[in-house]
C-alpha cells in the first residue's frame, strides 16, 4: 500500500471507557465488547490505566510509546463519572512523556448510552477548551463518530506537518514518509481522505 504519511496513534484512558472497542471499529468495523486487557493491533498501542501499587514497571513500560506517538485519543466513558475525574492525570501523563506537538484528541464514549449520561457534554468540551484538545463524542458500539475521531486526529497533524511543527524526518516524532509499504507501527489516511473533511468537523452523534 502506498501512503503519503503514516502517522503512529495511541489510546489511552482508564480501564473499560471502550479503548479496544474504538480501535476494532475503527479498523474492523466491527464491535466486540470483551477484549484482553492489553493488545497491540495493526500499530496502535492501546495503554490501560495500571496505576495501581505493583504496577509501576508496566506503566513504565508505556511512556516509551507517548515518546513516538503523533497523536493521542484520550478516552473516557459518559457513564463514569470516575474516568472523566481521571483525564487530568492521563494528559499531565501523556505531556510529560511524549513531543509538546503530539495531536490529542479528547473523546467521551458510549454515547450511545444517554439514558445513562454521568458527564454531560459541556464538561467535555470545557474540558478540551482548557487544555487545547479537540474534542467528539462517540460511539464504538454504533461506530458514531468513531472515524471522525481518528481522521481528524490525522489532519490536525497533517496541519501541524505543514506549519513545520513536526520534523517528518525523525521517525521518534510517530511519522514516516510514502510512498513505501505500510508498516504494523503507524497508520492514517490518503491525502485525498485528509481533504475530504475539515479538520475538527463533529457530525451529530447517534
Amino acid at each position: 500500500m502506498t501512503y503519503a504519511y503514516l502517522f503512529k496513534y495511541i489510546i489511552i484512558g482508564d480501564t473499560g471507557v471502550g479503548k479496544s472497542c474504538l480501535l476494532l471499529q475503527f479498523t474492523d468495523k466491527r464491535f466486540q465488547p470483551v477484549h484482553d486487557l492489553t493488545i497491540v493491533l495493526l500499530g496502535f498501542f492501546v495503554a490501560m490505566l495500571v496505576g495501581k501499587a505493583g504496577q509501576e514497571s508496566f506503566r513504565s513500560i508505556t511512556r516509551s510509546y507517548y515518546r513516538g506517538a503523533a497523536g493521542a485519543l484520550l478516552v473516557y466513558d459518559i457513564t463514569r463519572r470516575e474516568t472523566f475525574n481521571h483525564l487530568t492525570s492521563w494528559l499531565e501523563d501523556a505531556r510529560q512523556h511524549s513531543s509538546s506537538n503530539m495531536v490529542i484528541m479528547l473523546i467521551g464514549n458510549k454515547s450511545d448510552l444517554e439514558s445513562r449520561r454521568d458527564v454531560k457534554r459541556e464538561e467535555g468540551e470545557a474540558f478540551a477548551r482548557e487544555h487545547g484538545l479537540i474534542f467528539m463524542e462517540t460511539s464504538a458500539k454504533t461506530a458514531c463518530n468513531v472515524e471522525e475521531a481518528f481522521i481528524n486526529t490525522a489532519k490536525e497533524i497533517y496541519r501541524k506537518i505543514q506549519q513545520g511543527l513536526f520534523d517528518v524526518h525523525n521517525e521518534a516524532n510517530g511519522i514516516k514518509i510514502g510512498p513505501q509499504q505500510s508498516i504494523c507501527t503507524s497508520v492514517g489516511p490518503s491525502a485525498s481522505q485528509r481533504n475530504s473533511r475539515d479538520i475538527g468537523s463533529n457530525s451529530g452523534c447517534c
